[in-house]
């Protein structure tokens, strides 16, 4: 595994240019040789395509900034710019909204209209006109939902020997060849879920196998090391020359996890590196290791990126050293400053002085404390449930002796939880900005602290109504 891309899903909760900055060197001294960055809506689009742009987007000089630490750092670039499925971030919008294969629905690009492809070309020329020296540029392609359900494909689907396959393959054969046309030196690298069920016959008689390179994805921690030999020897006879692996070191786990399973990533990795050991050397690429930061373009965040920094570090030195020893364990501790890792429980109780510890400490905090002491509180505190009930709130009724058992808990609860968000919200803002710090306390954090609030102010009222 002589390539490690580490992946940022920019597409919630996108650092800071600045925070990205800080964080490379580490990257490097863990083991990473690259980034595969995939912008979606922060990349600086311009022209007709500016409105794809999010307010958080980063400048066109921030990139630039970025891009020429990375490559000091001896960093490679991949850019990643989805070119069929999960295309939502573009389709959503009313001026696209006429290219999507089946009109309801934002996530899959038309592949018959002309005007599609040339979406795809305009979003990757501008990409490439911002990054210098690449060789390897990925044009996304994976869970293409609802392709041949729209209008023209159900037409074309109509005509004999036409299949779902063959036009999933006929699309991806045009993006590659017209990146191939444009930009010779580069070598396009799609996700292979679409092409995995696929017969041989169909795949080499497609064209594709010449044009790209697959990578090959699972992010469970028990993959079928067997089958994914079988797949590779399968892409090798259809013509691929190189695969590619990709795990995950974080946003895997569940659609709204908080902290990072760093046991299920570590397990992942092993995984791969068995599946690695028992392919020809000369047939794989490299492996990307995903950090997804939203399962799509409409879900909420899990992990954010500093709090996954740990789980990174064991990832990529498992790969960089074949294994996880008690050798290993320490050199990571090391790199992070942390005195003692743990990776199959969420407490980790040092500190670290990674860029971003901070927040991993306090969104522990909140993510194993919050709710469960409000729930406490609120639901299992007899004097609350018995005496200061919904309906005690509503008409304002507390008996003065039960108020003495309760409200002093009450108080000093919300002041030490009003203290954890102020300090986490500080920290936030030196990495995040102010849409994604929003985001996650809405989710994270209101719904208990609101409840929290709510008791403490119905309390107040009811003791002014007795007075």
């Amino acid at each position: 595994m002589r390539r490690r891309l580490v992946h940022l899903d920019l597409k919630g909760a996108a650092p800071r240019a600045q925070y990205l900055e800080q964080v490379l060197p580490l990257l490097r001294a863990l083991g990473a040789t690259g980034l595969l960055l995939e912008y979606e809506d922060t990349f600086p689009y311009t022209g007709p395509l500016e409105l794809l742009r999010a307010p958080h987007a980063y400048s066109p000089a921030e990139l630039r900034a970025l891009l020429s630490r990375v490559r000091a750092q001896g960093l490679d670039v991949v850019p990643l710019v989805q070119s069929f499925g999960h295309m939502e971030f573009v389709l959503k919008h009313r001026e696209f909204a006429h290219l999507r294969e089946v009109k309801a629905l934002p996530n899959t690009l038309n592949p018959h209209k002309e005007e599609s492809l040339a979406l795809v070309k305009a979003m990757i020329d501008q990409v490439m006109a911002l990054h210098e020296d690449l060789q390897w540029f990925h044009i996304g392609c994976d869970e293409v939902y609802c392709l041949g359900e729209g209008e023209e494909s159900k037409q074309w689907l109509q005509q004999q020997d036409n299949t779902p396959e063959k036009l999933c393959l006929s699309h991806i054969k045009a993006v590659a060849t017209c990146l191939a046309s444009s930009y010779p030196m580069v070598t396009p690298i799609v996700w292979d879920d679409m092409l995995r069920g696929m017969s041989e016959e169909t795949l080499a008689g497609s064209g594709v196998p010449q044009l790209v390179q697959p990578m090959i994805w699972d992010y469970a921690a028990d993959i079928d090391v067997e089958g994914k030999v079988q797949l590779i020897e399968k892409y090798r006879r259809c013509g691929f020359s190189k695969v590619w692996f990709a795990s995950a070191f974080k946003g895997a786990t569940g659609v709204n996890q908080s902290l990072t399973l760093i046991g299920h990533h570590l397990r992942n990795q092993l995984g791969w590196l068995q599946v690695a050991s028992r392919s020809p050397a000369d047939v794989l690429e490299g492996i990307a290791l995903t950090g997804w930061q939203r399962y799509d373009h409409f879900s909420v965040l899990c992990e954010l990126l500093p709090v996954a920094i740990p789980s990174l570090a064991v990832c990529l030195q498992a790969l960089e050293n074949g294994g996880y020893s008690e050798k290993v364990k320490e050199n990571v501790e090391k790199l992070l400053g942390m005195s003692n890792l743990e990776i199959d429980t969420f407490m980790s109780t040092s500190l670290g002085t990674f860029p971003g510890s901070n927040i991993l400490t306090l969104v522990t905090q909140v993510s194993f404390y919050l709710k469960s002491s409000v729930d406490e509180l609120l639901e299992r505190n007899r004097y609350v449930t018995g005496w200061f009930s919904p309906y005690h709130r509503k008409r304002k009724i507390i008996h003065p002796i039960i108020m003495h058992h309760f409200q002093p808990d009450a108080v000093s609860l919300l002041s030490k939880w009003n203290a954890v968000v102020q300090d986490l919200q500080a920290a936030m803002e030196q990495v995040f900005h102010k849409c994604t710090i929003e985001e996650w306390m809405e989710e994270n954090v209101h719904p208990s602290l609101q409840k929290l609030q709510q008791v403490v102010d119905d309390l107040d009222e009811a003791i002014k109504a007795q007075n």
